[in-house]
């Protein structure tokens, strides 16, 4: 038996430049940065005072206020984001097959603000150890999936995977896995993140990881510029329903593209810092097309990593002209990082929704905030700086790489019949 085909029949996000899919399409094809000074906690003594915060979100306007206390803020997102997924989809769950209908769902660090709290609570105590019943249930990454099947009553496939800032790209290729191998009808995938809190910030600025550029919060992240000087962390979510081609078609379902293929490698080199010479970044892609059974000259589009960070820029930048070739500069381009920031494990979904947009609306989104030209990075390739353009959009790769040299790349085309 072939391999069944595999497409999107459902998008949601909560993302720091829109709270809706439309939201998010609007601002990213405006070129808007959702930077900005932190409000959640006093920046007095921190080395970074900004990021992407997700903005005018109140989590008791889609959950109960006491069922809210019980979530970490990376559980309510990705709640929030699944419903308008869910809505968008039109999914009558009472209808279908619930057995085959699972739930594989992304985060690099998960409960952080949950685990912070719960623990500074305790230092200053009196060392008995007074720690809230919720306090693992909600911290635990795959309790994600987990409170998303049990609104829902999925019981397929349910879990969590964990690969730093690759984690939801991990999350749809296991989905895409299961569907096309006839394990399940409908998987919801994604990915949530929600470290902008002390531990958060003060540990990636420990790292050096973090831009510094508190004079300019908006313009801080700017991937594949001279004068980057890292990431702008980011918060959210990004659901991504994937679903078997002839059981979408046999409900009417719309079709926003097609899921055709999935990469994953390792650089095996370094902890944080990535291959200098691209190595698992052209491995990646390499797999991906060739699970696809692409050529590299049917991809119109890549939403690359680019964090913004000097050396992570540069090695993607090369691993693309030397996997391309002369295709790489015919090629669109963008870091829609430049406007969201860095999401982490959630960067994966949110960048993925961006390619399958860009497909959608034949329009590339941009990569905001280029105002210098790095002598390191091949000039010749479309970055499409600062403003977005018109193009058709065949097929687009999304790419993310995490701490720990892990690498994945997915692939989204046009649905056909």
């Amino acid at each position: 038996m072939g391999l069944k085909r595999v497409v999107v029949t459902g998008l949601g996000a909560l993302t720091p430049i829109g709270n809706t899919v439309p939201e998010f399409w609007e601002a990213l094809t405006n070129g808007v940065s959702g930077a900005a000074p932190i409000k959640s906690f006093n920046t007095e003594k921190f080395k970074t005072k900004f990021a992407c915060e997700v903005k005018n979100f109140n989590p008791e306007d889609f959950l109960d206020k006491k069922e809210a206390r019980k979530l970490d803020p990376f559980v309510q997102y990705a709640l929030v984001a699944t419903e308008e997924a869910v809505k968008d989809g039109g999914y009558d769950f009472s209808k279908l097959d619930t057995n085959r209908i699972g739930v594989i769902w992304g985060a690099g660090i998960g409960g952080l603000k949950t685990f912070l709290d719960e623990v500074t609570n305790f230092a200053k105590g009196d060392g008995t150890p007074r720690y809230n019943p919720f306090f693992i249930p909600k911290m635990i990454i795959d309790i994600a999936p987990g409170h998303i099947s049990m609104k829902y009553g999925l019981r397929g496939p349910n879990f969590a995977t964990v690969s730093a800032c690759a984690s939801s790209t991990n999350a749809m290729i296991d989905a895409f896995n299961y569907i096309r191998l006839g394990t399940a009808d409908i998987i919801i995938s994604g990915g949530s993140e929600a470290i902008i809190n002390e531990a958060g910030m003060g540990g990636f600025n420990a790292m050096h990881a973090l831009s510094t550029r508190n004079d300019d919060p908006a313009t801080a992240s700017r991937p594949f510029d001279k004068d980057r000087d890292g990431f702008v962390a980011g918060e959210g979510a990004g659901t991504i329903i994937l679903e078997e081609l002839e059981h979408a078609k046999a409900r009417g379902a719309k079709i926003y593209a097609e899921i055709v293929g999935g990469g994953m490698s390792a650089d095996a080199h370094h902890i944080t810092a990535p291959h200098p010479e691209g190595l698992g970044a052209k491995m990646v892609m390499t797999k991906a097309l060739q699970d696809a059974g692409l050529e590299a000259n049917q991809i119109d589009y890549i939403n690359v990593h680019g964090t913004s960070t000097p050396l992570g820029d540069i090695q993607e930048a090369k691993a693309i002209v030397d996997l391309f070739g002369e295709h790489a500069y015919n090629l669109n381009i963008s870091s829609t990082k430049s406007m969201t920031g860095h999401l982490l494990g959630a960067a994966g979904a949110v960048e993925a929704l961006a390619a399958i947009l860009a497909i959608n609306n034949d329009t590339v989104p941009p990569t905001i905030n280029h105002f210098t030209d790095d002598p390191e990075i091949d000039p010749k390739l479309n970055f499409t700086f600062n403003k977005a353009q018109k193009r058709t959009v065949r097929a687009a790769i999304s790419n993310t790489f995490g701490f720990g040299g892990h690498n994945a790349s997915v692939i989204f085309k046009k649905y056909e019949e």
